[in-house]
């Protein structure tokens, strides 16, 4: 990923946050044919000292297939991203030397990913990931709540994946190379949108 020193984010714990607000991850790993993609939701679970991504796949998909000798792969988190308009700028009644951007915040964790094919730990991953997203909901769905044969079947039809993080980048590109008349004209110009996701990324332009 191009890093600019402007936009780099290097905080573990901003980088995290995006992590579980965003789970679904764009997860690629090389594969005889190429880079093979998947779009996974990933737990992020802090571990003995060390950040661990995990989720499954069908077992009907090539992907933990390729996973035997645990290859170096990439799951890419993204956060609110916007169109920046030149219109925004105070330059364009200036000179109009200005031209269009796309602000956006994104995280890359990089490291071994391994297939796990153990019921036991599937269970426990599948009751981690259902807490996690259903704490928000009035009466929240649990794991337990499906028939105990159906679920069985459940698991026998797919295979845990684990990501352990040896990297960890960020870029958040908010406006930082523009003076702070522009960044304040480019946050309300993002806070006006009907665009909620620009709306969102306004909250998150530096002062």
């Amino acid at each position: 990923m191009y890093q600019p020193s402007h936009f780099v984010e290097a905080d573990p714990a901003v980088l995290l946050s995006l992590m579980r607000a965003r789970p679904l991850a764009v997860v690629a790993v090389n594969g005889e044919d190429g880079p093979q993609v998947n779009h996974l939701p990933l737990l992020a679970v802090e571990e003995e000292g060390a950040l661990k991504l995990r989720g499954h796949v069908a077992r009907a998909n090539p992907l933990w297939r390729l996973l035997e000798d645990a290859p170096q792969a990439l799951a890419v988190f993204q956060g609110d991203d916007a169109y920046i308009s030149p219109s925004w700028y105070p330059a364009k009644a200036e000179h109009g030397k200005v031209v269009p951007t796309w602000n956006y915040m994104v995280a890359h964790a990089r490291g071994r990913l391994r297939a796990v094919d153990d019921p036991v730990w599937l269970r426990s991953l599948l009751d981690q990931l259902t807490r996690a997203r259903e704490e928000g909901f009035p009466q929240p769905w649990q794991v337990a709540d499906a028939p105990a044969d159906y679920l069985d079947k459940m698991l026998r039809a797919i295979v845990g994946i684990e990501l352990t993080v040896s990297r960890l980048d960020g870029k958040y590109k908010l406006s930082q190379n523009q003076d702070e008349a522009t960044r304040l004209s480019v946050r309300a110009g993002l806070a006006g949108s009907g665009d909620e996701r620009a709306r969102a990324l306004a909250g998150e332009m530096p002062s």
